[in-house]
């Protein structure tokens, strides 16, 4: 049906008509179209919206991969395994991420040449297990290489075929070095575990044992691979070392404690075979961070050997090396333990002090090592002649000691007469040579009036040398007044008399000229010669001679310090004395001649002092000859042998005094290089009247010439005396008949 358009004189009404008759039609068309217009712009609005989220979503995930420590990348699952896409966060690693899209395979440039093979390795199983784990060293953008952990999956289709690899790289170098720092500690904790010389054991916190280091191993006799497991104590088996009862659990210990344990207490180790070791042992908890005990660590030595020494050295603190019996430190400490007991429970005991009289001629006919002998066989005879509470001891030299504990008078009177009659049974054989040995015995009761440590061994020396005095082979009982013990008890005085004058200065130098006796048919010996001499100013300003003080300094010790005042005082004025002595003999050299004792040869530090106060005075060494008694010489031949050698090489003659008063003097001569031969007095003063006295000044002057040594005869008294030694051509005479000793000018000394 067509539609008639009205005309224009219809369109009034017209229009009225179509609204009138299509009103209803139409607002439901508007209506439709305006609802389906909202659903566009809410669907517009929900897009926007979601383009916007998803866009928001898409910025944030590259933010998080820009800044994430892990670099996220993609590549080929195949071929060369090129890289397809790599985050922003490459750039910590130093490079762009253009660097791996331009150059696929660039990747695999900054993999280590030693790490590729390896890498290369786990691509080539990725496809079988589908994701791979792995770690290499990868070249940083600054030249250096980092340790990376690569991890990797295998992104596959509907069908299963791979379409690409998704990874990532994250950098681990400093777990790495932390991991290589830990694993180093390791290896040295280990290292030194296994280098010590402790032996280490770890547990569990139960005691169970862990760990053995093979100090450990070797002292316990298990190996850590068999003690795993075990409870300590069936493999650390500490004994107390006096008693053997075993050591209390070191570990039920420190359940209590909770902190470090030493064991002080002398402790044995048995091993799992059997042996024994004594050790020094401690343990301590192992804690963790919350201070929980997680077990425990025992450390032990061997001090088996220190501990044989420390016994060894307190043994020979108190006893002889060569016999094996009590030293005098330790008999004193049994003294003192005797006189205490005397005094605290009214006992009474006895000391007895035992001197050897003929041991000197067994050193000197056969030597030290005869000598030695004798001491060990007579301190095994002696050991069988005493009780077992009695101690028997090496005092020195050969001196002995006993303490007769709980033992009167009369039974200590038998034991020393059943001493010395089996010391007289007894024969001492050397090689060829058999001596019959005796002993002077002294007896001193310890009461409880006794006197200290120092006198009750005084008066038993007193009383040896009593015993001595009064012809050898006899027991002297010690008494308070005993006469023949005030001659001791002077000497003593004359200790603190010698030490006085020394520390007042009332030591004085003499000097008496030696003379050469000139033979008409031998030329004159143009030297001069004195011997310098010592002499004390009394208390009281009188003149005393030496041999009212010498025999006290030499038994009590005194000579080295009267010796080294001689020399230190003399060397001091040499330079004027000797200009003086050139003068008044019209010489053209001079030469003083100093005694030394037998003390000072045995001093190690005597040589050294008079070296120095030679340099110190600058004293000419040819100008001095040392002088020494024959007795001394023999008696300490090496030493002396060594000290005449030594001031000879700088320069220093020497002389030995009183020769012919040994029994020996002919044996010992050759071996002594001495310059001058003083004949004893003895054999000189009646030389005139006793045949066999100028028999004796004959030989020895004609042996002594033999050897090339000038003689000097002593006590040469009167002009007859010296024409007799003139024609037996001795060389020198000295004496109150030459020249009297004479003190060195006041101030001199």
């Amino acid at each position: 049906m067509s539609t008639q358009v009205p005309n224009s004189t219809d369109r009034s009404s017209n229009n009225l008509y179509i609204v009138s008759s299509a009103s209803k039609p139409v607002d439901d068309r508007v209506a439709e179209l305006a609802r389906i217009n909202a659903e566009l712009k809410q669907q517009i609005g929900r897009r926007i919206r979601a383009e916007q989220v998803l866009l928001e979503t898409k910025r944030r995930l590259r933010r998080l991969i820009a800044f994430s420590p892990i670099v996220i990348y993609s590549s080929q699952p195949t071929g060369d395994y090129g890289i397809t896409f790599v985050s922003e966060s490459i750039n910590k690693l130093g490079y762009e991420p253009q660097r791996f899209l331009e150059h696929s395979s660039f990747w695999r440039r900054c993999v280590h040449p030693h790490d590729l093979p390896g890498v290369l390795a786990e691509l080539v199983r990725l496809p079988e297990q589908g994701q791979r784990v792995f770690e290499y060293r990868f070249l940083d953008g600054n030249g250096e290489y980092r340790w990376i952990q690569d991890q990797r999956k295998l992104i596959c289709d509907a069908t299963g075929n791979p379409i690409e690899t998704i990874g990532s790289w994250q950098d681990i170098t400093e777990r790495k070095q932390m991991e290589q720092a830990l694993f180093q500690e390791k290896e040295l904790a280990q290292i030194t575990l296994q280098s010590i010389g402790d032996g280490v054991i770890t547990t569990d916190a139960e005691g169970f044992i862990e760990y053995l280091n093979p100090t450990a191993e070797q002292l316990t006799g298990w190996l850590s691979s068999q003690a795993k497991g075990l409870p300590l104590a069936q493999v650390f088996q500490p004994l107390n070392e006096t008693t053997r009862q075993p050591e209390e659990n070191l570990i039920d210990r420190l359940k209590h404690v909770s902190r470090a344990l030493a064991v002080h207490q002398p402790t044995l180790l048995i091993a799992r075979h059997g042996a024994e070791y004594a050790i020094d042992h401690s343990a301590a908890p192992i804690c963790d961070r919350d201070e929980r005990v997680i077990g425990s660590v025992i450390v032990f030595r061997d001090v088996t050997q220190h501990r044989f020494l420390a016994r060894k050295l307190v043994w020979q603190a108190s006893h002889d090396s060569l016999t094996g019996l009590v030293n005098r430190r330790g008999f004193e400490q049994q003294l003192t333990e005797a006189i205490a007991s005397a005094r605290e429970k009214q006992q009474q005991h006895m000391l007895c002090y035992l001197d050897l009289d003929q041991f000197k001629v067994v050193n000197d006919t056969c030597g030290h090592m005869a000598g030695d002998e004798l001491l060990r066989q007579l301190a095994v005879r002696l050991q069988t002649l005493i009780r077992t509470t009695d101690v028997l001891a090496r005092l020195g030299g050969d001196e002995f000691g006993i303490v007769l504990r709980q033992c009167p008078l009369e039974a200590a009177k038998h034991i020393g007469d059943n001493i010395q009659e089996a010391i007289r049974d007894f024969s001492f054989v050397w090689q060829d040579k058999t001596f019959a040995i005796r002993a002077s015995i002294g007896l001193v009761a310890i009461t409880a009036d006794s006197g200290d440590l120092n006198s009750v061994l005084s008066a038993a020396d007193a009383a040896c040398y009593a015993a001595k005095d009064s012809g050898r082979d006899r027991i002297h009982v010690y008494q308070a007044d005993d006469r023949a013990l005030v001659q001791q008890r002077g000497e003593r005085q004359w200790v603190t008399r010698i030490l006085k004058a020394l520390e007042e200065n009332r030591l004085r130098l003499y000097h008496q000229t030696i003379v050469p006796i000139f033979d008409p048919t031998s030329q004159p010996v143009q030297r001069g010669h004195s011997e310098i001499l010592l002499r004390m100013i009394s208390e009281t300003g009188e003149l005393v001679p030496p041999m009212a003080f010498i025999p006290a300094a030499e038994r009590y010790g005194l000579m080295p310090a009267l010796d080294r005042w001689v020399i230190r005082t003399f060397f001091a004025n040499h330079q004027r004395y000797y200009r003086e002595h050139l003068l008044a003999s019209a010489t053209e050299q001079y030469l003083y001649t100093i005694n030394l004792s037998g003390a000072s040869i045995n001093d190690e530090e005597f040589l050294p002092f008079l070296k120095e106060q030679l340099s110190l005075h600058q004293v000419a060494p040819e100008t001095i000859c040392f002088e020494i008694t024959e007795t001394a010489a023999i008696t300490n031949l090496t030493r002396a042998v060594q000290l005449i050698n030594e001031l000879k090489a700088i320069g220093c003659y020497f002389a030995l005094d009183d020769f012919g008063s040994g029994m020996s003097s002919f044996g010992y001569l050759k071996n002594l290089p001495v310059d001058y031969l003083k004949i004893d007095g003895n054999f000189v003063k009646d030389i005139v009247s006793d045949p066999i006295d100028s028999a004796m000044v004959e030989c020895i002057n004609r042996i002594g010439h033999v050897i090339g040594i000038r003689t000097i005869a002593e006590f040469v008294e009167n002009e007859v005396i010296l024409e007799k030694l003139r024609e037996l051509g001795v060389d020198y005479a000295q004496g109150y008949g030459i020249a009297k000793p004479t003190l060195f000018r006041e101030g001199d000394s």
